[in-house]
């Protein structure tokens, strides 16, 4: 029985680390204001429908790349660094 209940505990340990099927999913785009806002989505941030990305050009460094995120709902800066979660910042 405790072999039973370990292996359940288990298994929703590691469902429970896994990224909802619908980020999954969204991941796989194409542009960059789908990347975006699946990357802000993941982050816990909503993003109805990504309308368009700019690269911030002043605030971008060569490690660092920074952009502005549109969506229907709301406008984002979204910075991103190699290996790190990205920073993201609402603006009105």
């Amino acid at each position: 029985m405790w072999k039973w209940r370990a292996s359940i505990v288990t298994s929703l340990a590691i469902l429970g680390s896994c990224p909802p099927v619908q980020a999954q999913q969204q991941l796989g785009g194409d542009t960059p204001q789908d990347m975006l806002a699946a990357q802000i989505r993941l982050q816990g941030f909503t993003c109805d429908k990504a309308l368009k990305a700019t690269r911030d050009s002043k605030r971008s460094r060569p490690d660092r790349a920074v952009w502005v995120l549109k969506c229907s709902n709301a406008r984002y800066r979204v910075t991103r660094a190699p290996d790190m979660a990205a920073q993201i910042k609402q603006l009105r």
